[in-house]
């Protein structure tokens, strides 16, 4: 990170110091790390659940080329993992019976059954809308994907940087980084600007990039953090800050929002990018999970010392509060959540 801008960790303590809207309850913070250390020592939180998923890549080590195509897939599935709820409904948007972001994989998926050559930027670097619409065909025939304009000119732009300067393989971006998750996420932010998810925010440049980091997360889980996935500073990645799980946080009481801002919020008014409501939210995010992470590694090395720390990390606690918002949709509804047309999250 530049020394101007301040890092993703660094922004998430920023943004909380400064905050008018948002509040860190510490007795919420201490709930939500026994739920991740009890998940932990159960094995319901671990780095195998994402390759698991029927929808991801599972790179095989015994085929050198699918083992490099995972890496190219799951770039592709991250460049367009924004945005899949429209206005006026949160899950029209359905392929084969998935909804948000599950139904991307799904169209990804199919398109690669079907034989179209999706996670190759020599195809999609020169995709047409039309092509790129009937990928994301959805389940009722007339749902479009959102922002459908903004997929084509991210796959456009982020597929001629992979050919120009990378001979067409995401593999060869992560070997750039020699083994480092914050040298990899500099990287993707400083060649592709379509994964700049930064903001000013109260006389400072912030940095939240929660679509570069979860790319590192997923490369780091669908390798398991072995070969193309082993990374020495996997734990300075933090959680992605999206508009899901804050509603977890709130649940949990580590998050508490302004009786103006929480007013606002049930209004279901679209903010704009950058508005200082949204990245207070999402800098408490980072700030919270940080918090939490912190506290867990420390009970698990006073308390649990057979619990390898080397999987331990914003990462997964992240991929389980997302499942847990998922599992948990009926209790969690009633908490409203900020909502931003974007291609950042």
């Amino acid at each position: 990170m530049s020394s101007s801008k301040l890092s993703p960790r660094e922004s998430g303590a920023y943004i909380v110091e400064n905050a008018k809207h948002v509040r860190i309850l510490p007795t919420g913070i201490e709930k939500l790390t026994q739920e991740i250390v009890k998940g932990l020592i159960e094995k319901r939180i671990a780095v195998e659940n994402f390759s698991q998923h029927e929808l991801h890549p599972n790179p095989n080590p015994n085929q050198p080329e699918d083992y490099s195509k995972a890496a190219d897939w799951v770039f592709v599935l991250d460049t367009l993992n924004f945005c899949f709820w429209t206005p006026d409904n949160y899950t029209k948007y359905k392929v084969d019976g998935y909804t948000g972001y599950f139904a991307l994989c799904a169209a990804i998926k199919r398109a690669i059954k079907e034989g179209v050559d999706v996670i190759n930027p020599k195809f999609y670097s020169q995709i047409d809308l039309k092509t790129l619409e009937n990928i994301f065909r959805s389940d009722d025939g007339e749902t479009v994907i959102p922002l459908l304009q903004k997929r084509l000119e991210s796959l456009h732009e982020v597929g001629k940087v992979l050919i120009d300067k990378y001979d067409g393989s995401f593999e060869n971006v992560i070997k750039k980084a020699e083994k480092s998750a914050v040298r990899l996420l500099d990287l993707v932010v400083e060649e592709f600007p379509c994964f700049r998810d930064e903001a000013e925010f109260a006389g400072k440049r912030v940095s939240i990039l929660k679509r570069a980091q979860i790319l590192v997360g997923d490369v780091w889980s669908c390798y398991q953090g072995q070969g193309l996935g082993y990374f020495n500073d996997i734990d300075q990645i933090t959680m992605f800050a999206d508009y899901r799980i804050p509603q977890v946080l709130v649940h949990f009481g580590s998050l508490e929002y302004t009786s103006e801002l929480m007013d606002f919020l049930k209004t279901d008014t679209i903010l704009e990018n950058g508005d200082p409501r949204e990245v207070e939210i999402r800098g408490a995010s980072i700030y919270i999970i940080e918090q939490v992470r912190d506290a867990v590694v420390k009970i698990l090395k006073e308390q649990h010392p057979e619990i390898s720390l080397d999987n331990v990390n914003s990462i997964v606690i992240d991929q389980y509060l997302w499942d847990y918002r998922r599992r948990h949709n009926a209790d969690l509804e009633h908490i409203p959540f900020h909502k931003v047309l974007s291609i950042y999250y």
